[in-house]
């Protein structure tokens, strides 16, 4: 059975009352990426949703070929998606 709010506060105070040290777990904070390890991310990762919808667009129905998802799908398949492998500076002088 769960112990109540008053239980647990009670259990809480006689640990700290003996002595007991008090565990705390902290979730480990993410590496941080420079913003051109961002940049290459989202762009793998616009590909990556690119590829999926070419997928789904290869696999429609017959039946909706010339529906306006078919244009949606079509649409999001021609965006050039080349021009954003670019170099970026890395700053601080060290470009």
């Amino acid at each position: 059975m769960p112990l109540t709010n008053a239980e647990k506060q009670r259990r809480w105070r006689e640990r700290r009352a003996a002595g007991t040290p008090v565990v705390r777990y902290v979730k480990a904070a993410e590496p941080k990426r420079s913003r051109p390890e961002r940049w290459r991310a989202a762009v793998a990762t616009l590909r990556e949703l690119q590829d999926s919808y070419q997928s789904w667009r290869d696999n429609l129905p017959k039946s909706l070929e010339d529906s306006a998802t078919a244009e949606l799908l079509d649409a999001v398949i021609a965006v050039d998606l080349d021009h954003l492998d670019i170099e970026l500076p890395k700053g601080f002088g060290r470009d």
